[in-house]
């Protein structure tokens, strides 16, 4: 058997016992497994994929290291494990945005997608702004500067793999664009868990959705750039 095969079983293993373990109210031993099945698909990531994106590295390693912190929670303040948690994870995501980002022809995009780019730009106003209202009874001061950041953050990597996917048309794009719906909808899910209501069915999809999304960047990332088509001007 080989190492990406006993990873993958890892990882389906880890999901498994995550849902049993969610199902019946042990939160304790679901977060701790949660936070080990992202880097095991990191790990995967290093061992099948040969030619790496510094980028796109970058955004697993970070992702993968503010997960593990998870499991040592219990040693830091609240207030502290908040901000190096959350500021891994926005600069994960500015990583993954960037690697977009290199590969989009702009000139090609603003001709071609700029009523795109208004509704994009209208609709994430207002979603930062509902989910501000959410958040605003709960979080105050530097925490609030946290939520806002990371909410722009997130949503602007949905609409720019939105848009990469419109220039490209390809596999690849997809892939990233469906990762990033699942990243964004899996942190939607988590505010209404934190904010609204803790049920247990929230906290399981938006896990759900988390992991989904990892094995869909996971995935792109083992498509060769050759089998990626190019745009025709």
């Amino acid at each position: 058997m080989t190492k990406s095969n006993i990873l993958i079983g890892l990882v389906v293993l880890l999901s498994m016992l995550f849902i049993v373990f969610q199902f019946n109210n042990n939160e304790v031993l679901s977060t701790m497994v949660r936070s080990l099945i992202v880097p095991m698909i990191t790990l995967l990531y290093f061992i099948n994929v040969k030619k790496r994106s510094f980028f796109f590295t970058m955004f697993l390693v970070l992702f993968s290291i503010s997960e593990i912190t998870v499991l040592f929670s219990r040693y830091f303040p609240a207030q502290s494990e908040y901000f190096v948690g959350n500021s891994l994870y926005i600069l994960a995501y500015i990583f993954l945005i960037y690697e977009i980002l290199k590969g989009l022809d702009f000139t090609y995009l603003f001709k071609n997608f700029s009523i795109h780019l208004l509704i994009l730009s209208a609709l994430n106003i207002y979603v930062i702004y509902v989910l501000l209202k959410i958040e605003d009874p709960f979080v105050i001061g530097f925490e609030f500067v946290i939520e806002f950041i990371y909410n722009i953050v997130t949503l602007f990597l949905l609409s720019i793999s939105l848009l990469s996917y419109f220039c490209k048309d390809n596999r690849k794009s997809l892939l990233i664009f469906l990762g990033s719906i699942c990243i964004v909808f899996s942190e939607v899910i988590q505010i209404a868990y934190y904010y609204i209501a803790e049920k247990n069915l929230l906290s399981l999809s938006y896990s759900i959705l988390l992991i989904l999304a990892f094995c869909f960047y996971y995935y792109q990332s083992t498509i060769e750039n050759e089998d990626v088509k190019s745009v025709v001007h």
